[in-house]
């Protein structure tokens, strides 16, 4: 019998081929407009451009692993853990729609859809979920497209349980395209949500951030037994529940480990064998709003790291627009 759960997450130079011909791989992510294609239900590109080498990603499970299609939803899963995506181009507005509603349509359409499909499938517990969105954001007050998002959501989320919400990153592409894209990692047994005792939690920030609070966890304690790394959500330099720092880059990155330092010393009082910083046990995505900030970010990176922490940097909106970089991963 299996002893739990296991996913080891790799960067690798490698073509999709290669990464897919092995029974055990869950996933391939592939990054930009040259990403390569492939019709695998397993592998994604995402619409983010990569700065520097083009590594894919490689989410390795315990295998052997089953795959397929459900329309728009793709899938894969080992017996203990599933990945799953589904793109969806926004519905056109309707008539007397609020600004920017179509997104909250799609979101709501597409949380409705991986809730059922998690639950039929035996998967129902979240771990972890991405949310790429164009023009995240655009619109004024509670029009703005993230706020709106939120609300979609919140709704096709329904009845779930704050204390079950998954770890999540919202991040905006940059390349024009009206496709919400969301995939996901989910459990036949739950892990444990953190917070960080730096921040406020997402689902309890004040009504100043839009009419419905972000729904997501800080981090995510896989379920135990299992081999698997702690999951971490898109953090930034927000302290509190206010962004820090919106003159420089630099100083936004250093909130941001900050930020990170804090949450994994939670996790350490729940699983003490966690390294208590970043190392080659980590892989993290690196978003970078402004193109003209991203060489500043990877030599800050390169100065405080070496080659010792796997990255990707990517060119990618932040959902404030005061935020210039944001970070999500795996630490291990």
């Amino acid at each position: 019998m299996m002893a739990g759960p296991h996913l080891q997450v790799d960067y690798l130079d490698a073509t999709p081929e290669r990464l897919l011909a092995q029974d055990d791989t869950l996933a391939v992510f592939g990054f930009g407009e040259n990403a390569p294609h492939h019709d695998d239900p397993r592998y994604l590109r995402v619409a983010l451009e990569p700065f520097g080498d083009r590594r894919l990603e490689r989410w390795r499970a315990s295998g052997p692993v089953s795959s397929g299609r459900d329309g728009d939803l793709a899938w894969s899963e080992d017996g203990a853990l599933q990945f799953g995506v589904i793109e969806f181009d926004e519905p056109d507005p309707l008539p007397d729609e609020p600004t920017n509603g179509e997104i909250a349509r799609a979101a709501e359409y597409l949380y409705r859809k991986m809730i059922a499909f998690t639950a039929q499938r035996g998967y129902p517990q979240l771990l972890r979920i991405w949310n790429y969105l164009d023009g995240i954001t655009l619109g004024h007050g509670d029009e703005e497209r993230y706020r709106v998002f939120c609300v979609g959501r919140a709704a096709g989320l329904g009845e779930f349980p704050i204390a079950r919400l998954p770890a999540a990153t919202a991040i905006g592409r940059v390349d024009g395209a009206r496709r919400l894209q969301v995939y996901w990692l989910a459990s036949r047994t739950p892990g444990t949500p953190l917070e960080n005792p730096r921040q406020v939690s997402a689902y309890r920030y004040p009504r100043q951030y839009g009419p419905q609070s972000p729904s997501f966890a800080r981090a995510m304690l896989p379920p135990q037994p299992a081999a698997m790394p702690l999951l971490l959500s898109g953090t930034a330099a927000v302290v509190g529940h206010e962004s820090r720092h919106a003159e420089s880059v630099s100083a936004q990155l250093e909130e941001t480990l900050a930020n990170f330092d804090s949450l994994i010393g939670v996790a350490r009082q729940h699983r003490p064998g966690l390294p208590a910083a970043f190392g080659p046990g980590s892989c993290l995505k690196v978003y970078v709003r402004d193109v003209e900030d991203i060489a500043t970010v990877a030599a800050e990176l390169d100065r405080r790291y070496g080659d010792r922490v796997p990255r990707i940097l990517l060119h990618a909106a932040i959902c404030r627009y005061e935020l210039r970089v944001e970070i999500d991963g795996v630490h291990g």
